[in-house]
């Protein structure tokens, strides 16, 4: 029996999509085995629904924010990040267009992380890898890391 995908969405908000320096990351407050760990937002896509509809949805629920996208953060094979054996995450780079981050829903603290601040939090281990393809899009990054 093959288990289906579940597809999710995030954000790699950033202060600027063409020059950004700055990305806001998410703390989880739930569930219980994720809270404390830092994350995009973004959130699951629902049946019948686009990506993209499910991203401003997800993060008008989750920050109270609207966003501009920008380009998307191909993943490995050039589609979706696979973040666990059962999930696989698209991520685009946004800013934002309307409102002030607040962790609203599931979340308890927001940060926003220059590339040199990275890695001064614990981000959830299928977020790793995409930590550390969108740190070479930041200016200000090291080469190297």
């Amino acid at each position: 029996m093959q288990e289906t995908l579940i597809n999710v969405v995030a954000a790699a908000i950033v202060d600027d999509l063409d020059h950004p320096t700055r990305l806001l990351a998410a703390r989880r407050s739930a569930p219980e085995a994720l809270a404390g760990r830092w994350e995009f937002p973004g959130g699951k896509v629902e049946p019948g629904e686009e990506q993209l509809d499910a991203l401003h949805r997800e993060l008008g629920e989750e920050l109270g924010v609207r966003i501009a996208v920008g380009a998307e953060l191909p993943g490995p094979d050039g589609g979706a990040w696979p973040i666990t054996t059962k999930h696989r995450m698209r991520v685009w780079f946004a800013r934002l267009q309307y409102g002030t981050p607040e962790p609203l829903e599931d979340h308890d603290e927001l940060r926003w992380l220059t590339a040199a601040e990275l890695d001064d939090v614990q981000w959830l281990e299928g977020d790793v890898q995409i930590v550390a393809a969108l740190a070479r899009h930041l200016v200000g990054s090291a080469d190297g890391g």
